[in-house]
């Protein structure tokens, strides 16, 4: 009989145990909102929750790092259009000049204009976004562009920053730049012909010459015994004039420019012009002092050289409309992956919301039964906890 009594007690029990559970559970769920509060709760949702959480946590790192670059590349746009701006005043004001109606002092107030753009345009090119440069490649720590000055103007820009762009993920898989390479976009790099603008009489040589953009070419002497030089004298060569492929060597930049010297036939000075290698800022620096024509050029030659320098400036303007057209592309695509990326995010809550989220209402139902059911069975449970030895012998 004790065994009985026993079994019936542990039965009862540990029914009640489940019971008292199970309204446990249903009132944490009401409590929380939340019908999985832990993995035993419901195994397969907890695992697809678990899942959705680490979709949702990419997908959101994504989203971030797209603001990011859409507004790195929004200022980069920005930027160039400024840029295309102050070119554009360049050229009309070259315009103006070549048309012959300025005069020597006109030319000289264009001149100061000229500098004023190009300080411009050297610290937009310089310009940071959070801590970045925006134009430095992979080296943003650090400004792109390095100054040199004499007597306080720009007389030399170069580029110093890195030659790989820095990417960072903005979806599985993919990358996009977030910041540019200023040498490839301020920069023709398309090597054509080199020309003389002057009456030396002095022709490019046979070699292929590392010079870019503009350099002043320097020849003194006489007849049989010339010196040339592309870096105002600090270094020097010398020709008989039977030299047809002179090296001639930019002490401070390295750059070599090939010099056919038989049909030199005075001395002077030339300006040469390497097309498809300009950069931005060299070229207005080239523009200014032709425009001062400190070297006292003759009339023609200035005019001959503003001439040219128009043509090149039209393409460094077209090279920066090419750089505005596909940054504008770029910051297009990321809007609209960016909004994709949203979506799916969107999916992802709503997924993770059905699976996680309890229906209170239906909770306070099932609480309410259980609540009742348990009542009876604490009632019959005390009826049967109060049977005693005499209610069996009887």
């Amino acid at each position: 009989m004790s065994g009985t009594l026993t079994s019936i007690y542990n039965n009862v029990s540990y029914a009640l145990g489940l019971h008292t559970a199970e309204m446990s559970r249903l009132q944490e769920q009401v409590a929380t909102g939340s019908k999985v509060n832990r993995a035993s709760d419901d195994s397969s949702a907890a695992y697809q929750i678990l899942g959705l959480n680490s979709k949702q946590s990419s997908l959101k790192n994504y989203i971030d790092n797209i603001s990011n670059v859409v507004n790195s590349l929004g200022y980069s746009s920005t930027i160039v259009q400024n840029m295309m701006s102050a070119v554009s005043e360049t050229m009309t004001q070259l315009t103006q000049v070549t048309s012959g109606v300025y005069n020597e002092e006109d030319r000289a107030r264009v001149a100061e204009s000229v500098n004023e753009i190009l300080e411009q345009l050297v610290s937009l090119a310089n310009s940071e976004h959070s801590g970045q440069h925006l134009f430095g490649g992979s080296n943003t720590a650090s400004e792109p562009y390095l100054i040199e000055r004499t007597n306080g103007r720009i007389t030399n820009v170069t580029y110093q920053g890195g030659y790989n762009s820095r990417k960072i993920e903005v979806a599985s898989g993919l990358e996009s730049v977030i910041s540019l390479i200023g040498d490839d976009i301020f920069r023709c790099d398309d090597r054509g012909e080199v020309v003389f603008l002057g009456d030396t009489g002095a022709k490019a040589g046979t070699g292929t010459s590392s010079l870019r953009g503009y350099a002043w070419l320097t020849v003194t002497g006489s007849a049989g015994n010339y010196t040339l030089s592309i870096d105002g004298g600090l270094s020097t060569f010398s020709t008989d004039g039977t030299d047809t492929n002179l090296a001639v060597t930019n002490s401070i930049t390295g750059q070599v420019l090939y010099i056919d010297t038989t049909e030199i036939t005075d001395t002077g000075t030339d300006l040469v012009s390497v097309s498809g290698t300009y950069d931005i800022f060299n070229v207005l620096i080239s523009i200014r002092d032709i425009l001062s024509n400190n070297r006292a050029l003759p009339e023609d030659q200035v005019e001959d050289m503003l001439e040219n320098s128009l043509g090149v400036l039209e393409d460094v303007n077209d090279l920066l409309a090419q750089t505005e057209v596909s940054l504008g592309y770029k910051i297009n695509f990321l809007d609209n992956l960016g909004d994709n990326l949203t979506d799916l995010k969107y999916d992802a809550d709503d997924e993770v919301t059905r699976l996680q989220e309890a229906d209170v209402t239906q909770l306070a139902i099932d609480l309410a039964r259980l609540e009742i059911l348990y009542q009876m069975s604490l009632s019959v449970a005390g009826q049967l906890m109060s049977m005693s030895l005499l209610d069996y012998v009887g």
